[in-house]
């Protein structure tokens, strides 16, 4: 399960697009926020995917983005060329191929290191699907795949692409989310070859008319229960006060939990359409694991910053990264079991401790995160302006030193202040 949000530069405080994303798997499953250096690749190379090899392209992207620990690809992530891109599980009535493919997440990061572009990612991704298929083991070591759909996004544009098997269809958007079932109708603008041709030869699309994708692919044996009041609540959201975003509100969409406020409603239970609220705690169903908030400005000069959250948005604090700078270990370590020093496993036990009374503890975590969220946006904003300052000069190794040691100080803050919440709610 996922949910994803776009806000396009008209619908900014800032004239920046937003992207988010909240990561819904299953909880226990590390996320650790990696990095990976843009390269250049010899004729005949090969990318070693998930499950499988496919040929390498002759150059790929500077990419970060979150990954389950077992996984070679992304469930949200950017690119140097501000590309964002997101998946979200969709339910067919096409069955998920059983031989080994392509999994969601691999395509979102290689729609990130192969696309300039929202509209050149969005082809990659649909030319892989198209060769590779989709099959193979997608939430978890062992466990089932999926059909995908994609938010991808970039400072000009954004599309939403959503697949069936090796099927697909995409619309461009400005104020849009996507939720875990097929959303487009007629309003498709570009789609696979076979992908009305397939749907009639199935017997699931018999009228004259333009082919509406969900109403001939989406498995009507899925109940909408789980996804239906997400997609309804975080449009409601997005067009609130005239749908006008910037990073507070990208941050209360992902942390929402409808009327209940901070905290999910411990009352509800699984046959409540109101207890799959878009910050998930909502096991076995999923449970958000990792979030992602990303500006896309038109003038990428250096910095500009990415925010991410391990665990539940609700129970922590939004993190500055910047692909100009090195990774700090703390972000991009984690494994199957807890591994010190990780910051994702950090928050796994704040979320274990909160469990016990998320309406007591989430309110006293989200009071604990206040004085260090105002510290880290006051240091942001002078790393940021030194940082400039030093690429503006041509010195882009002292500015990506400066985001370097800016990210690795907000690490170590952010570890001990989890830690001191840990023993207060723990105690």
């Amino acid at each position: 399960m996922c949910d994803s949000v776009v806000a396009s530069g008209a619908h900014t405080a800032s004239g920046a697009a937003l992207f988010g994303k909240n990561s819904d798997r299953h909880q226990g499953e590390c996320q650790p926020w990696v990095q990976f250096p843009g390269a250049l690749h010899p004729r005949g190379s090969k990318a070693r995917c998930t499950h499988v090899t496919i040929p390498q392209v002759a150059e790929t992207y500077r990419v970060m983005g979150h990954s389950p620990w077992w996984v070679w690809g992304f469930e949200h992530g950017v690119n140097e060329h501000g590309v964002a891109i997101g998946n979200q599980t969709v339910f067919s009535q096409e069955p998920v191929e059983e031989t080994p493919g392509l999994i969601g997440m691999d395509l979102v990061r290689l729609g990130l290191e192969r696309g300039r572009d929202a509209r050149e990612s969005l082809e990659m991704i649909a030319a892989l699907l198209e060769v590779h298929g989709q099959g193979g083991s997608a939430l978890g070591p062992g466990e089932t795949g999926y059909h995908n759909s994609f938010m991808i996004a970039d400072p000009q544009q954004a599309w939403i692409l959503e697949t069936s098997g090796r099927r697909w269809a995409a619309r461009r958007v400005e104020l849009e989310a996507l939720t875990n079932h097929i959303t487009l109708g007629t309003d498709w603008q570009i789609g696979s070859r076979d992908l009305e041709s397939f749907a009639r030869a199935e017997g699931w699309w018999r009228q004259s008319g333009r082919l509406d994708m969900a109403r001939a692919y989406r498995n009507p044996h899925v109940p909408g229960l789980i996804s239906e009041g997400r997609l309804r609540r975080s449009r409601e959201l997005l067009h609130a006060d005239g749908g006008h975003h910037d990073l507070a509100t990208m941050k209360a969409i992902l942390r929402d939990h409808l009327e209940s406020g901070e905290a999910p409603d411990g009352r509800l239970t699984s046959s409540d359409a109101d207890y799959y609220t878009l910050c998930m705690h909502s096991e076995p169903v999923g449970t958000t694991t990792a979030s992602m908030i990303a500006a896309l400005p038109t003038d990428r000069t250096v910095p500009w910053p990415v925010w991410v959250s391990f665990g539940a948005p609700c129970l922590g604090l939004f993190i500055p990264v910047y692909l100009e700078g090195a990774i700090p270990a703390a972000l991009a370590t984690g494994g199957a079991r807890e591994t010190e020093g990780s910051l994702w496993w950090s928050f796994e036990r704040l979320r274990l401790a909160a469990e016990r009374d998320f309406e007591r503890f989430v309110p006293q975590l989200r009071e604990g995160w206040k004085t260090l969220e105002e510290k880290i946006e006051q240091e942001r904003l002078g790393v940021e302006e030194h940082a400039r300052g030093a690429a503006v000069q041509g010195d882009c190794d002292r500015a990506g030193a400066l985001l370097t040691d800016f990210m690795s100080w907000v690490a170590d803050e952010v570890q001990d202040a989890a830690a001191e919440l840990h023993a207060r709610i723990d105690g």
